[in-house]
């Protein structure tokens, strides 16, 4: 079996990069990244990753950057991951300048070439964990994927670098969980002589959305889902809206529907349920169970035949179909007088329990059911 790195990057990754002159050089400037102990040591114990420490550091041994002020720091930072039951198999320093162009500094890879065409190791499923784009490049080189320690991939401008970084984090918990349990992506078309759907999720993003369904208030519900459920969510619909939004509203729904059920996959670790939100002079509950049944108690009236350009009846109508194709027991209730506050504190409220359902737990890794299966 062919072995997995992790290239892991130092300074910004396993420890707080110190902000003013980057340089960790004595002992009251060392920070341990938050909560990569538990996980690093999780990943080290759970998975077959070999680790690699790959860390540039500048001009060390020069004036500017003696070795006395580093070795023992360093030593600290070894030392402690050690006693916490997390060593590296190798450690790769660089000591030159920016300017020099050196092959051994990253995003090169001359400090890695024992990894490169070589057959004992399987380079596509390993990974550069890092917080700079040089760390994503190295992973380019390197043909391997990247894990980038920010909020999200906006510093990474090439296309390719972004195909290259499968997650953008600063939450180790998330790191840990991807390496363990993998990505919950999916992908579903839905075409129909009256529709032709498309719809990309990521369960674990970040809550950024691109929605068009030719329905202005249809597409600022299914934000709502998006954002304040904490999901990446692609939407693009072309439907028969000459006719009517009937079919276009239907089967957004029956694709979205699908599309959570192949995300999530064969469940195992979430918390399976959900649960409710005030919207100024609304309250709204909606409580939900991916338990492999589908069902819906929808107990909620509008007056008004339209908001937006969304017919009210279809309301219902949305979340039975969403409720049939995701295999789940949705149960809706709203009341409130403002039309537009009711509807959209069910979307949010429908969000916030998807949220809280489809959340995962690594160490406690099972079918949440006495059945064994959902």
């Amino acid at each position: 079996m062919k072995k997995k790195v992790l290239f892991i990057d130092r300074d910004g990754t396993l420890v707080i990069e110190p902000p003013v002159d980057y340089q960790l050089d004595a002992f009251e400037k060392l920070e341990f990244y938050p909560y990569v102990f538990r996980n690093l040591h999780f990943i080290r114990t759970r998975l077959d990753f070999e680790f690699v420490m790959v860390t540039n550091q500048d001009g060390l041994g020069t004036s500017s950057f003696p070795e006395e002020t580093f070795w023992p720091v360093h030593n600290l930072i070894l030392k402690t991951f050690a006693n916490e039951g997390i060593t590296f198999d190798r450690i790769c320093i660089d000591r030159s300048f920016p300017e020099e162009n050196a092959p051994t500094r990253k995003p090169r890879t001359g400090m890695l070439t024992d990894f490169l065409d070589n057959d004992t190791y399987d380079l596509t499923g390993s990974f550069v964990i890092g917080d700079r784009v040089t760390d994503v490049e190295l992973a380019k080189n390197l043909g391997c994927r990247a894990i980038l320690l920010q909020p999200d991939m906006s510093m990474i401008k090439e296309a390719d670098l972004k195909k290259t970084c499968v997650l953008a984090t600063t939450d180790w918990n998330k790191i840990a969980e991807f390496l363990f349990a993998g990505e919950r992506t999916a992908e579903v078309r839905r075409t129909t002589k009256e529709t032709d759907i498309h719809i990309c999720m990521n369960l674990d993003g970040n809550g950024t959305c691109h929605i068009q369904t030719g329905l202005g208030f249809f597409n600022h519900m299914l934000e709502q889902i998006a954002k304040h459920g904490g999901i990446d969510l692609d939407i693009d619909v072309k439907g028969d809206l000459e006719v009517d939004e009937h079919h276009t509203i239907e089967d957004t729904a029956i694709a979205l529907g699908e599309c959570l059920n192949q995300a999530l996959g064969n469940k195992r670790g979430i918390e399976r349920y959900g649960y409710c939100l005030p919207m100024d002079d609304c309250l709204c509950r909606v409580a939900l169970d991916f338990g492999g049944r589908s069902w819906l108690v929808w107990n909620a009236s509008f007056h008004r035949e339209k908001i937006g350009d969304m017919p009210t009846e279809m309301f219902l109508h949305f979340f039975k179909s969403l409720s049939d194709a995701a295999r789940m027991n949705l149960n809706i209730c709203a009341e409130g007088e403002n039309e537009h506050h009711k509807i959209e504190g069910i979307f949010k409220a429908f969000a916030r329990s998807l949220k809280m359902a489809i959340r995962r737990d690594i160490y406690h890794f099972e079918i949440p059911s006495s059945k064994g299966t959902l």
